[in-house]
């Protein structure tokens, strides 16, 4: 089997022969296939069936002919272990029966136990070490994004509650920081021993504070999460989400290789935030895709100009997909991103 190991060398800087792409959220909503999956299982009854999670992980791999499967699961898996009872719902996300509102809420939180808890996760990956020839990016909520969903108990677009804790009980939040934060490690660490090939730490929504308050709540953490891993010979991605633009210069001491944006800066000016540190990688918005594909492939052109001028880029969105984009398109993007960029390459 030939391995196709260019999202690892983007990852490091290296030589490619062309520009990787894989897409966030590539697993899922667009792909009519997944859908059919949909009607019968919830995400978490998928997540339970170790094959069934292993070869949603790997239709894109097939359909697209992406550079990477990101695997099947879900930001909250974990959180189970700790204690938490939560359910995705349909058309709202996450919502948790009994939301972290104090100390006494934080100090019941047990420590995560991957082998007892999430071995369906483990065994899922298991397979898929064996089956791809692309590399296996697996992933965690970081903490900010986990304790806005435990705190707010769903989706917030205010994070009022989260906010509150943070200024009103900056004891207790550093608290729940420093659990979640042990929790990332011990559950990405039991990844790549099970056949992970690259990491990615989504930060979807601490893009919400502001820059002094991303330093002092939550960087310490993400900082010591990367340090602990860094012992771990696999590409370490972080993407801290949506309207992070302005969080980008803090970044700078992070221990890890890739910073993901998203579309509000663009790569040249991420790298330049960055200290030019990083590989880079992103940044189509993902609502692009609706556009017609010359279009699509134009505002393409204009990131790939970019990725190429340093080592170090990979093709992404700014976000996750969306259930209405087309798997058409998606193939014709990831074929175009390939033979366009081979050309810059030569």
């Amino acid at each position: 089997m030939t391995y196709n190991d260019t999202l690892i060398r983007a990852s490091y800087k290296q030589e490619v022969s062309h520009i990787p792409v894989w897409y966030m959220r590539q697993a899922g909503r667009y792909d009519p296939e997944y859908r059919k999956i949909k009607e019968k299982y919830s995400l978490l009854e998928i997540c339970r069936q170790p094959e069934l999670a292993a070869e949603i992980t790997m239709m894109p791999v097939r359909k697209l002919g992406v550079d990477a499967a990101i695997l099947y699961s879900d930001i909250m898996n974990p959180v189970a272990s700790l204690g938490v009872d939560f359910d995705i719902v349909k058309n709202v996300g996450p919502v948790i029966d009994n939301p972290i509102r104090t100390a006494a809420d934080v100090e019941r939180l047990r420590p995560i136990d991957v082998d007892k808890d999430l071995s369906h996760i483990i065994e899922t990956i298991r397979i898929l070490d064996k089956e791809l020839d692309v590399p296996l990016i697996t992933f965690a909520g970081a903490p900010f994004t986990i304790a806005s969903y435990l705190i707010e108990g769903r989706p917030s677009k205010s994070y009022i509650l989260t906010k509150t804790m943070m200024y009103s009980q900056p004891e207790v939040w550093h608290q729940l920081m420093n659990k979640l934060g042990d929790m990332v490690i011990t559950y990405v660490r039991a990844h790549i021993k099970n056949g992970g090939k690259a990491f990615q730490l989504f930060d979807s929504w601490v893009g919400a504070l502001a820059p002094q308050d991303f330093e002092k709540f939550v960087l310490p953490t993400i900082t010591r999460i990367f340090a602990e891993l860094s012992d771990l010979h696999v590409p370490k991605i972080y993407f801290p989400g949506v309207s992070s633009g302005e969080l980008l210069p803090t970044l700078k001491e992070l221990q890890a290789n890739v910073i993901g944006l998203d579309w509000r800066v663009s790569i040249a000016e991420g790298r330049k935030r960055t200290g030019g540190k990083f590989a880079v990688q992103g940044n189509l918005d993902p609502y692009v895709l609706t556009a017609p594909m010359d279009v699509i492939k134009r505002y393409a052109k204009e990131i790939i100009d970019q990725g190429v001028q340093e080592p170090g880029y990979i093709f992404n969105l700014g976000h996750g997909l969306f259930p209405e984009a087309s798997l058409d398109k998606l193939k014709e993007l990831t074929e175009y991103i390939h033979e366009y960029s081979a050309t810059l390459l030569r």
